[in-house]
């Protein structure tokens, strides 16, 4: 394809996105294709001889768009949001056009320094501390992962340099709580901790916040047992009920065991840009690192993870390599992206958050988080107020956690055949998307609120199809 062609191929195909994005509230949310059924819809071999582009924009219409759940719907409420805006698509269209070649800041300049201002936005208008710095993960499980390692070459005086931890005399700890997200314990064992070294420690029945003093008990009782605490991950909007894990207390305990802190607020994170939601991250000062997702309630196209450090010196050579073929006449004088994580190259991610950032503004963002917390607190106002229905957890931010408890079904078993039962019925509809959770060993329902285009008469409808569905079984 000549750029000519290319030309003329992507004026059809900015057209056929701003179709699809017209028509996705007419979309069933969720996907309703069979497994398998969207493979059988493709040639076993691929084309020897080109195909005309029509062909393919009228593959994406039939086979392509059915196969997905519609997460820019204004109906989606499932596992977190999902946005993906348009101005920060047009920066996902702009960073492959240029295929920029992200290994070193010589490779591409212009990525690590656009990177660098970006990031550095991104600090001031969540209100972390200005010594830190950052940089664009892909996703926070991986930032999860590079935590984890940072914290164990922190503790063992940097055993990967030797033995790694297969020559430390005594194992190494990390403590999180049953809440947090599945990758902190992938992230404990591709790390090396090994999972008989991953600690859970009780939370508070009602907040789902891990108690201080059960970390503090949880920590002496290894130390008794001569093992080395290593690193707690702290949750800020944990993924099943947005539990805030008190930050000031965990670090106060972790100082005095010189274990790193991680914060992970992957959807959270995006809250921060709300002066008013900054007692989020009471006590940060003491954090060692902290990741969130723009890609995820703000709205930048998914890959997009800010993780960011108290040292980034200490992050750099835990994960640097310098092989002499990317020598650089300007090393020690850059930043070195391929340094702050575990790729060597990087794709020009920056240009989604440039892009949104420029195109959107600060303030419209900013309304649009106010507008989806209202539209949780008034969600919970609803099921506090209707009989049987039953809110499990503070709805700190937009996510709302319930349950309807009919009079006449006491045993737990029952009421989870129940919840399962009228929630999968309101998902195959179409009409939406929720999504059940386990929460205290019984079911629950998650309704997250923060797609681009929810608004009040949304949520009011749904609340609407929840209570109808739940209600007549």
């Amino acid at each position: 394809m000549n750029p000519e062609e290319f030309r003329a191929a992507a004026h059809q195909l900015v057209d056929w996105i701003a179709d699809y994005r017209t028509r996705v509230p007419e979309l069933p949310v969720q996907a309703r294709v069979k497994p398998g059924e969207v493979a059988a819809q493709l040639p076993a071999a691929p084309p020897a001889a080109p195909e005309g582009f029509d062909a393919v924009l009228g593959d994406l219409d039939r086979v392509v768009v059915p196969g997905i759940t519609q997460v820019q719907h204004p109906r989606y409420f499932g596992w977190f949001p999902s946005n993906a805006t348009l101005s920060s698509v047009l920066g996902d269209i702009a960073a492959s056009g240029l295929g920029a070649l992200g290994i070193t800041w010589q490779s591409a300049p212009a990525l690590t320094e656009v990177e660098e201002v970006v990031v550095e936005w991104l600090r001031e208008l969540t209100g972390l501390p200005a010594s830190w710095r950052g940089s664009i993960q892909d996703t926070a499980s991986s930032a999860c992962h590079l935590a984890l390692l940072a914290a164990r070459e922190r503790t063992t005086d940097y055993s990967g340099t030797r033995g790694g931890l297969q020559a430390e005399q005594a194992p190494l700890t990390v403590y999180t709580t049953e809440h947090a997200h599945s990758s902190i314990s992938k992230a404990v064992a591709l790390a090396g901790f090994g999972m008989d070294n991953l600690r859970l420690v009780e939370t508070d029945p009602w907040t789902r916040a891990m108690s201080p003093k059960a970390l503090a008990e949880a920590v002496a009782a290894d130390v008794a047992a001569g093992k080395r605490p290593t690193a707690v991950m702290a949750g800020l909007g944990t993924t099943g009920t947005t539990a805030m894990d008190p930050l000031a207390e965990i670090t106060r305990i972790a100082a005095e065991h010189r274990m790193w802190v991680h914060v992970d607020a992957a959807m959270a994170g995006s809250a921060l840009l709300l002066p008013e939601m900054r007692w989020m991250i009471d006590g940060v000062e003491g954090v060692d690192s902290l990741s969130w997702n723009p890609h995820k309630w703000m709205g930048t196209v998914i890959d997009c993870a800010l993780l960011y450090v108290a040292d980034p010196d200490h992050l750099v050579r835990v994960m640097s390599s310098n092989p002499s073929y990317l020598r650089s006449t300007v090393d020690g004088e850059v930043t070195q992206y391929k340094d702050w994580g575990i790729p060597l190259g990087r794709r020009f991610r920056a240009l989604k958050l440039w892009f949104q950032l420029r195109l959107d503004g600060v303030e419209a963002i900013q309304d649009r988080l106010r507008r989806d917390l209202d539209n949780a607190r008034w969600l919970a106002e609803q099921v506090e107020a209707a009989p049987g229905w039953r809110l499990l957890a503070p709805v700190a931010l937009q996510t709302v956690c319930m349950r309807y408890e009919p009079a006449g079904i006491t045993d737990g078993d029952a009421l989870d055949a129940h919840t399962l039962a009228w929630v999968d019925e309101v998902n195959a509809s179409g009409a939406t998307l929720i999504t059940p959770s386990l929460l205290d060993g019984r079911w629950s329902v998650r309704v997250s609120i923060g797609a681009e285009r929810t608004e009040r008469s949304d949520v009011a409808a749904v609340w609407e199809v929840l209570r109808t569905a739940a209600e007549r079984r």
